[in-house]
């Protein structure tokens, strides 16, 4: 049987013009974010090449541009669309043939096997939109609300992938006419208790999604979670840990002019927006388009995508604007500190940027116990008036 599963599995990678080498290499991907040793990967391919007879992963949509969706189908060597649509049986109602009473159907008997005790894990793209009654968004003649109450009571665990099904998003910002919100407040007010995972970011990874649904159904566990139903790994540090421009911003080196000089030599982005300090994701490692590039290598500020808020109206957008602005209001705990107001306290663009930094390390526990020393101000800090 592990023979035929070999032989199926390479015949669809071939067809697809994805090599074996360009598959192990994703399972070590998928490893490495699951924090798994490079042992780990032929358990992991072999798993996947088991993956066609797993139960399946039902890919719904609320409110969304379909963005997520976008940043999964579109990604290729290897082509991640093909391993997790159709070697993982992920039903996405999106990329389907089928449509209207069809589509219908597909759910209707995923629900069903669920009954029979195959079941299924739910992965929500979009907000959740409760206005007007749910019918702000209806799917086949009924509030979507309604349909979504009985998938997320019947699926084994949910997978929230996007900004916009962990906090509302884009579609949640102010004024939310659509009344819309997250999947967690969703599933909180609903008195729903699916375990949920939540994977921010506009768009989602699709490296994350694959990590996530493997160590769910193939794997068959959760994989650990911080307090907004995260997984740590991929949302335990933060950017600005990561960045290839952390030099320049050691060293007090800042781009405060897009066009300048100073944005031409790759300076730190911070006072031109950058979330990068209050931002928790590996977006630096793992990257897009074939780890091709990320936000801010391509040259734009990050805008905290993933940030997100266990509160309702905390969502990213409405946090983050304006985009190319520094933080209006960093929250710590219940107190809430405006970066520029710390920034005039100092002195200096760059002892606020160096206030960012420490809030951001103090927030990812790097500055518990003893530690390294800090350094001496250095001589261009004081340049820029940040102490005397």
């Amino acid at each position: 049987m592990a023979h035929e599963d070999h032989d199926a599995l390479q015949s669809q990678l071939e067809f697809h013009g994805v090599s074996r080498r360009d598959f192990l290499k994703f399972c070590g991907s998928v490893a490495a974010i699951l924090g798994m040793s490079e042992s780990m990967i032929p358990q992991i391919a072999a798993a996947v090449e088991k993956g066609a007879r797993l139960k399946p992963a039902l890919w719904l949509h609320g409110g969304s541009c379909t963005g997520c969706t976008e940043s999964v189908a579109q990604v290729d060597t290897p082509d991640i669309a093909t391993i997790v649509l159709d070697i993982l049986s992920l039903k996405n109602m999106t990329i389907n043939m089928a449509s209207g009473d069809d589509l219908e159907k597909i759910v209707d008997k995923t629900l069903k096997d669920a009954e029979n005790d195959i079941g299924f894990i739910l992965i929500y793209e979009g907000s959740i939109m409760r206005g007007q009654g749910g019918n702000a968004l209806r799917e086949f003649g009924e509030p979507q609300i309604d349909r979504l109450k009985k998938k997320a009571e019947a699926a084994e665990a949910i997978v929230a992938v996007g900004s916009c099904a962990v906090d509302g998003g884009f579609v949640a910002a102010k004024p939310n006419p659509a009344e819309a919100v997250g999947m967690k407040q969703f599933l909180d007010e609903a008195g729903i208790g699916t375990p949920l995972i939540n994977l921010p970011t506009c768009p989602v990874n699709p490296e994350w999604i694959v990590a996530t649904v493997i160590n769910v159904l193939i794997l068959g566990r959760l994989p650990d979670m911080d307090s907004f139903n995260r997984p740590s790994l991929i949302f335990g540090h933060p950017i600005h840990d990561l960045c290839p421009r952390r030099g320049h911003f050691e060293n007090a080196q800042f781009v405060y002019e897009f066009g300048s000089k100073e944005e031409e030599l790759g300076y730190c982005l911070y006072p031109v927006g950058c979330k990068g300090p209050q931002t928790f994701t590996n977006c630096p490692i793992v990257r897009w388009n074939r780890r091709a590039s990320w936000c801010v290598e391509s040259g734009a500020p990050c805008i905290g995508c993933g940030v997100t808020s266990p509160t309702p109206g905390g969502n990213w957008v409405d946090v983050g604007a304006p985009f190319l602005k520094r933080h209006r209001d960093l929250k710590i705990g219940d107190m809430r500190v405006q970066p520029s107001t710390a920034g005039v306290v100092v002195g200096a663009a760059a002892a606020a940027a160096l206030v960012a930094h420490g809030l951001g390390m103090k927030a990812a526990g790097r500055m518990d116990g003893e530690g390294a020393p800090y350094e001496e101000m250095k001589e261009c800090e004081r340049k820029k008036g940040g102490g005397k």
